[in-house]
């Protein structure tokens, strides 16, 4: 047995201490920020991962999107099967047909994945516009009816059909950087990517995450400039807009990105934005755009009935007084509506 002088075992108590204290200090809160699709995403997590390692995990997944699903990127295995070269599946598509299937079936189909025809000859989708569209032409390649998955491959009713993720795929995204941040025991974060997002547990200070809606006035880029702020944690959510992706036509017709995959149109209304709260990105993503493109009265109804699935809805709609086309317009004049279960939420 080895005997110590006391200094010696003074010096290893003291050691120990230190040692324990070390073990128990919680983990900062540390901040990544950067680009990915096109757009950018912000991380606020607690955790001693190191924050070099969050963002090379983050590109990686980047990385593996795009050469998945997107449609600007010509190499895609989403612009192979657009253009008709190849039929097979991988999981990221085979998740995101299915999880827009289902937003497809309960809005009757307003809400399509294969609207990239229509989204193309408006001038939203990387080519410019042909003026007014061929709407004959163009709709019987729509129809999210018109597509099956087969045994790992994509079925479709016409080989000229084609695919469009941009409605979910930041959201889906969110999800999978949130995923992984779990896998690595975080248990306190916030992710967003642009207008999509998900945060778990409390905030540096303590207390639920702080969510900015944006006033939807035409090209508000800034992240100050907010109709409310919802403190909320333990959810995902995204918000819709028409203010951002638009342009006006000669004679002062607005058309904005959103497409109404039954009739072709832009579907400019009313209703200016349209957040969405559920339990993941990716449907709270499709779940933004199907309301927009439902228009006010029929988006109330149905987000009403999807208020019992655990889904919150808070839309902004224009006014006489508050059209969203300047920014100079009170944003108390804008009429709201939201899901009552958010508003206790607000309120409280």
């Amino acid at each position: 047995m080895m005997n110590f002088t006391p200094f010696v075992r003074l010096f290893l108590a003291v050691w120990l201490l230190g040692a324990t204290a070390a073990c128990n200090t919680p983990a900062p809160y540390v901040t990544v920020d950067g680009a990915v699709l096109g757009t950018t995403f912000h991380i606020k997590a607690q955790t001693k991962i190191p924050q070099r390692e969050i963002y090379a995990s983050v590109m990686d997944l980047d990385a593996e999107l795009k050469h998945s699903m997107s449609i600007f990127d010509e190499r895609s295995l989403l612009s192979r099967i657009n253009r008709g070269e190849t039929d097979s599946l991988d999981s990221h598509l085979t998740y995101n047909i299915l999880a827009a299937d289902s937003v497809s079936r309960i809005s009757d189909g307003m809400y399509d994945i294969t609207v990239k025809p229509l989204v193309e000859a408006w001038g939203f989708a990387g080519k410019a516009g042909v003026g007014t569209p061929n709407l004959d032409s163009l709709l019987p390649l729509v129809g999210y009816r018109k597509i099956r998955i087969e045994q790992g491959r994509l079925v479709k009713a016409d080989p000229r059909m084609q695919l469009d993720f941009n409605s979910i795929g930041k959201g889906y995204m969110v999800d999978l950087i949130a995923r992984m941040l779990e896998a690595r025991g975080v248990d306190n974060y916030l992710v967003t990517i642009a207008g999509s997002g998900r945060c778990r547990g409390v905030n540096e200070q303590g207390g639920k995450w702080r969510i900015g809606i944006e006033t939807p006035y035409d090209n508000n880029f800034s992240d100050a400039d907010l109709q409310r702020i919802v403190a909320i944690s333990d959810i995902s959510y995204a918000t819709s807009g028409n203010y951002r992706r638009f342009y006006y036509t000669a004679d002062g017709r607005k058309i904005a990105h959103t497409i109404n995959p039954v009739t072709g149109q832009s579907a400019v209304s009313r209703l200016l934005s349209a957040t969405v709260f559920c339990n993941n990105a990716a449907r709270a993503d499709a779940l933004g755009t199907m309301f927009m493109s439902l228009g006010p009265e029929r988006a109330v109804e149905k987000a009403r009935e999807l208020e019992q699935e655990g889904v919150m809805a808070y839309f902004i709609l224009a006014t006489d007084k508050a059209d969203g086309r300047q920014a100079d317009q009170n944003p108390a004049d804008y009429e709201i509506w939201c899901s009552p279960r958010l508003e206790k939420l607000l309120n409280n």
